[in-house]
């Protein structure tokens, strides 16, 4: 029977983990059981770059945290080695680094599952998530959006006037 502190211990893990994934906005699941040292460092060097927390989490301690999270249907794809993702801000990041690495690894490094807003993905939905254009990628298309109208309304606005000084200097031209 384990200690008393010990099982302190683990409780207090999974209150912790299970608060990241209340305030996570995506999370992927991925078995790392095929990855050597050498790529781990790369991979979680991209993650850190792209403001995601990675962590190797016991299944036991991930599966109570996802019930006190309400990310109960993630339990059935807590076997074998796990590591987890998150991002507190951007949805798709987790998802497009790991899988653009599973995908380069031919196998050995698979994705199991993951969520967003608290709806549970599958492995085939977590790769078309990962497919989709970044936040920032988003941003710069509602910005182009919000710019072309204006953009247009300036060029009608700078050919109108550049016709008045065109037919101003035609009757200029006349009258001289």
């Amino acid at each position: 029977m384990a200690s008393e502190k010990i099982l302190l211990q683990k409780q207090k893990a999974v209150e912790a983990l299970a608060e990241k994934l209340k305030g996570s906005v995506a999370g992927v699941l991925a078995d790392y059981k095929g990855i050597n040292v050498e790529n781990d460092t790369k991979l979680r060097r991209e993650l850190r770059e792209a403001g995601v927390e990675y962590t190797v989490i016991k299944n036991s301690i991930l599966r109570r945290a996802c019930e006190d999270a309400g990310l109960e249907e993630l339990k059935a794809y807590l076997t074998g080695t796990t590591a987890l993702a998150l991002s507190g801000t951007d949805a798709v990041a987790p998802a497009k680094v790991l899988e653009k690495y599973a995908s380069a690894s031919r196998g050995a490094y698979t994705i199991k599952a993951g969520f967003v807003e608290g709806g549970v993905l599958d492995a085939p939905g977590v790769e078309a998530l990962a497919k989709l254009p970044g936040r920032e990628e988003l941003v710069a298309q509602t910005l182009r959006g919000f710019n072309a109208p204006i953009s247009g309304f300036v060029n009608v606005l700078s050919g109108n006037i550049r016709g008045l000084v065109i037919a101003l200097g035609k009757i200029a031209e006349k009258s001289a």
